[in-house]
């Protein structure tokens, strides 16, 4: 991959690339995303704001890549066995240094969730690298380095989750080979809200129980709900993304790996949620809704569900994050 200068990319200055190249340490946060939003199976996702992981990248005079420190969760320190080493190493290998860097992972998105724990890992030490590198690579670069260490955790390799961290807002991933991302508008007034039960979905079953063909009636029914949902992001049509947020194809067949997952769906969209769906492989489910009052409605209809049911459970409200992961104090 050539090392390039995108000046579209992150919109620096010379003199902030001058500043930025003077830093050696770096602390972010790398967000949560949904993918594989209702109708937009494998190409759609967008990026959340109120659950994300924190991470510092430093460089050190030390070659290579090194995981200094993880909080949260038990994930492994050798940087090629960690999704975070794994994209860096990716990275590192395109440029040529004198020097490294350590990472160190606060990682708050529980691995598993269904909401991009591995990707916020992927996408935060590109990203944390290329600032201190003065920015040399645009967004869809840092999103081939990241995918690396996707592949890692789902053992294929897909951006869907990759590139709403580090575009921001909705995106729509046109093609892997070559890699083509496209951004998509987020209407100002959209707010997700997310249940995780705890509880383990493997990818490898959620992948397994799907169809290995569809119907020519079902594959018509759901490129007209994709379509009609791009128009309505564009257009900030919520009535449309209401009539747009369905999946006649995957959730029908996923949803049975989750427990109580019609009942939430049920509860959500009575309590004036205007869609509702599996985040990524799951076991997390998604509500959108019109305005924070709906979407906080919506998290105590589906609270109340889920407490009757014995099963732990977070709930996550979040606006849609146009920003994607960042730079914090």
């Amino acid at each position: 991959m050539p090392l390039h200068k995108e000046s579209t990319c992150f919109c620096s200055s010379a003199a902030e690339n001058y500043l930025i190249e003077k830093m050696n340490e770096i602390k972010i946060f790398s967000p949560a995303t949904v993918a594989n939003v209702a109708c937009g199976f494998d190409v759609l996702g967008f990026c959340l704001d109120s659950v994300g992981d924190q991470m510092v990248v430093r460089k050190i005079n030390k070659k290579g890549i090194y995981i200094s420190k993880i909080k949260g969760f038990d994930l492994p320190y050798e940087a090629e066995l960690n999704v975070a080493g794994v994209s860096a190493l990716a990275m590192y290998e395109a440029i040529d240094v004198d020097f490294g860097f350590e990472i160190e992972i606060h990682k708050n998105i529980k691995p598993g969730s269904g909401i991009g724990s591995s990707a916020a890992s992927a996408v935060g030490s590109v990203f944390g690298m290329n600032e201190l590198l003065g920015r040399p690579f645009n967004k869809t670069q840092l999103t081939q380095f990241a995918i690396k260490g996707e592949a890692l955790a789902s053992k294929c390799e897909h951006a869907d989750n990759l590139a709403p961290a580090l575009f921001g807002g909705f995106t729509l991933v046109k093609s892997i080979s070559p890699l083509e991302i496209l951004e998509l508008p987020s209407p100002t007034d959209l707010y997700a809200t997310i249940i995780h039960p705890q509880i383990e979905i493997k990818t490898s079953e959620a992948r397994a129980i799907l169809p290995k063909e569809v119907t020519l009636t079902s594959a018509i029914a759901q490129w007209a709900n994709f379509g009609s949902l791009i128009h309505a992001l564009h257009t900030s049509n919520y009535d449309l993304i209401q009539k747009s947020l369905h999946d006649v194809i995957v959730e029908p067949h996923r949803s049975k790996l989750i427990p109580h997952y019609n009942n939430v769906k049920t509860a959500a969209l009575k309590a004036g949620a205007l869609g509702t769906g599996i985040s990524g492989s799951g076991p997390s489910v998604f509500s959108l809704s019109k305005g924070l009052g709906i979407a906080k409605n919506v998290k105590d209809a589906i609270t109340e569900v889920y407490s009757k049911t014995g099963i732990d459970f977070d709930m996550h409200v979040s606006k849609i994050n146009t920003d994607g992961v960042k730079i914090i104090e």
